[in-house]
């Protein structure tokens, strides 16, 4: 299938741009409430939302939790050396790039035809600083230089889940090579009762880093729904009250969860080994519509 438009108008008269992928069929849907804004679906499966007048606006939960990482991940304006598992529509990226300009970026996303149709529907800003490789994720990690990065993010879906080979403590063990000292890892994560594969990402990651917290809805963690949480990883000590402030003042609150409690909440999980990895479980249907 080629590119096509259909109804879904936006606030400017914009259509919906409809576009096969490798991943699937993707839309690019304007948002009805601002001008130059696009949300990206793939199979019905919301992915990003991007705001080319506002790039510092995060739309979505989970970004807003990762956009709250991006601006404690060092001091206020400094640039970042950023790696982003994961590229959808560069959103995070391009977070960065207008809050902390002169950073220097690379996105790693393996859906060719994807990176094509953002680039082209959802130009990136010519100033910023940001390398787009067609890659798998792990293997677009091995070539990140040792210590290089200031900031690690995984956001990396396929058919709504995230593949196994990017769950294990050897896939951390990369991570860890590519991050500078003090560098922070975040990922997000999604699961559903009995929360299984939560349970076992937070062991694995405290199996190759010595700080964590996660943020995540109060519903989620006590297993009532399912839904997204993010990972926040480091050798150096976390900025743990403020993350804590910031989730709680957001239009949909989260909790932050640290130290023993945390370790509490894996319920004695091990960590996942390459040998172990399964890909995190699918979500229940009822969560896209």
């Amino acid at each position: 299938m080629g590119r096509s438009r259909n109804s879904g108008r936006g606030q400017g008269g914009a259509d919906a741009v409809v576009e096969r992928v490798d991943g699937g069929l993707a839309r690019l849907v304007p948002d009805p409430d601002r001008s130059r804004a696009w949300t990206l679906l793939i199979d019905g499966a919301p992915q990003s939302h991007v705001d080319l007048d506002d790039p510092a606006h995060l739309s979505f939960e989970y970004q807003r939790r990762f956009g709250h990482v991006v601006d404690l991940a060092a001091p206020p304006g400094k640039p970042l050396q950023a790696v982003h598992l994961g590229g959808g529509a560069f959103t995070l990226a391009r977070y960065v790039a207008a809050t902390r300009p002169r950073s220097t970026q690379q996105v790693v996303e393996r859906d060719a035809a994807l990176v094509r149709l953002v680039r082209r529907e959802l130009p990136l800003d010519t100033r910023a600083r940001i390398r787009v490789r067609s890659a798998d994720a792990r293997e677009g990690l091995a070539k990140v230089p040792d210590g290089w990065a200031g900031l690690v993010v995984a956001d990396v879906f396929s058919g709504a889940r995230t593949p196994a080979h990017l769950t294990s403590t050897e896939f951390l063990d990369d991570v860890r090579r590519a991050l500078a000292p003090g560098g922070i890892y975040a990922a997000n994560l999604a699961d559903g009762p009995p929360l299984a594969h939560l349970r076992g990402q937070i062991a694995t990651a405290a199996a190759r880093f010595a700080e964590l917290a996660l943020i995540a809805d109060p519903a989620v963690l006590r297993g009532k729904r399912f839904g997204n949480a993010v990972l926040v990883a480091s050798d150096a000590p976390l900025p743990i009250a403020e993350l804590t402030r910031r989730a709680a003042s957001d239009p949909h609150p989260a909790r932050v969860q640290h130290g023993r409690d945390l370790i509490d909440f894996t319920g004695g999980a091990a960590p996942v080994t390459d040998l172990a990895a399964v890909a995190s479980p699918a979500p229940p249907a009822s969560v896209f519509q």
